[in-house]
């Protein structure tokens, strides 16, 4: 019951989880406490030895700070297996999702995980653990049990975090990036994009999952889970880190699930659709070492999209804050319409996904209506949920290699 209930934790806090992706037997082989202890312990791992050198590749990490003091981390996977390495191979950014880090690029077998398909294929990979993750819990004057550590929602990944990254990859190589994301790594991009921030450092983008409009979700779990995030919710917890294992979160989750029409033992189902093409190995390895802490403003700033149906910078709950943050009263709107129409964007999204809803996605696409002839290009998943586009044993024949044809082609 303890460990189910921690895998409800995971998997309803937002809108935007990744989560907990499949419900196994072996989900129910340990305790809690046992749980925690296993995530304490991979965080003091070093992501190159735990998952990409044990597989043959080299692999090399990165420290760098963002002009806000955070110091994050950064993998490369400078060539495949067989070699090649080389000044010309074009660089891609991998970039995560919520409540995880970079890790999950890599927890499939080498065969299956998009970081080596890339690195064999010829692509210098690099995967990048933003703000708050076990990779990056530090700042250069604050704590992580600091409170003012965990002040920033998904504007200060634009607007710190992914130009870091960017400018990194830049600096190291001299070549523009490819750019893969994943949910909320999808949504931050756009609202790069949308903005004009690093256009010039980027060569194409592909987009999986993505995120940018939620009014469509198709689980009542998710919209009742935004609703609880909306207000002062920092005030209710007491917290400015959202922490998956901690005491406040059970009680806000259990809360949650005693809410009539809410099934909490089948809220992978519910809330993300249902992921066709996961196995049992993957998500054991997956479990230790996930999920990651977060802000809460986070899930405030996600709970606003979705409440909103607009995508606008965050909320600060009145217009005398807004206007002393932005100097308008309401916050300004990310027009994803001035994404550049030239740049390369290849988006795939699953019919099964309960986030990333058709609905939502068809929005989306609605705002890039003008992008130029060619540029553009879409590819509906009929059976792919929320998670198979990163974790699925299909996604190699499905997704990646469409991915590497589609970067290939760009000169």
């Amino acid at each position: 019951m303890l460990h189910r209930l921690f895998m409800i934790i995971v998997g309803i806090v937002t809108p935007l989880l990744i989560s907990v992706f499949a419900s196994y037997p072996a989900f129910g082989s340990k305790g809690v406490l046992g749980f925690v202890a296993e995530i304490n312990v991979a965080a003091q791992s070093d992501m190159c030895a735990t998952f990409v050198t044990i597989h043959g590749y080299k692999c090399h990490q990165y420290e760098v700070t963002t002009d806000d003091g955070y110091i994050l981390s950064v993998q490369r996977i400078p060539q495949g297996r067989v070699g090649g390495s080389g000044h010309n191979r074009q660089p891609v950014l991998l970039q995560h999702g919520i409540l995880v880090d970079g890790a999950t690029w890599v927890m499939n077998s080498a065969e299956q995980s998009l970081a080596m398909i890339l690195a064999d294929s010829g692509f210098d990979v690099w995967i990048a653990n933003t703000r708050g993750t076990r990779y990056s819990l530090r700042h250069l004057n604050l704590h992580s049990y600091n409170p003012d550590y965990w002040n920033w929602s998904w504007d200060d990944l634009v607007v710190h975090d992914l130009p870091t990254f960017v400018n990194l990859v830049y600096e190291q190589t001299g070549h523009k990036a490819h750019y893969v994301g994943h949910s909320l790594g999808t949504l931050i991009a756009l609202a790069l994009f949308s903005e004009g921030r690093q256009i010039d450092k980027i060569k194409s983008a592909a987009l999986l999952s993505p995120i940018a409009y939620l009014s469509h979700m198709t689980t009542a779990l998710g919209v009742v889970t935004a609703r609880s995030f909306l207000g002062e919710i920092t005030t209710i917890f007491g917290l400015a880190e959202f922490n998956p294992t901690s005491a406040p979160v059970s009680i806000f989750v259990k809360a949650l699930c005693a809410q009539r029409g809410i099934n909490c033992y089948d809220f992978l189902t519910a809330l993300t659709g249902k992921n066709c093409c996961l196995n049992a190995s993957t998500v054991d390895l997956f479990l230790k070492n996930e999920p990651q802490p977060t802000s809460t403003k986070n899930f405030v700033h996600l709970a606003q999209t979705v409440r909103d149906g607009i995508l606008r910078k965050y909320d600060y709950g009145s217009f005398i804050n807004n206007l002393a943050h932005y100097g308008e009263v309401k916050p300004p709107q990310y027009n994803l319409a001035n994404i550049p129409r030239d740049l390369p964007l290849f988006l795939s999204y699953g019919g099964q996904d309960a986030l990333s809803s058709t609905k939502d996605v068809e929005t989306l696409l609605d705002h890039l209506k003008n992008h130029d002839v060619g540029k553009l290009h879409v590819q509906y998943v009929k059976d792919f949920a929320h998670a198979d586009f990163i974790l699925g044993t299909t996604a190699k024949d499905i997704v990646f290699n469409q991915i590497v044809t589609f970067f290939s082609n760009q000169n």
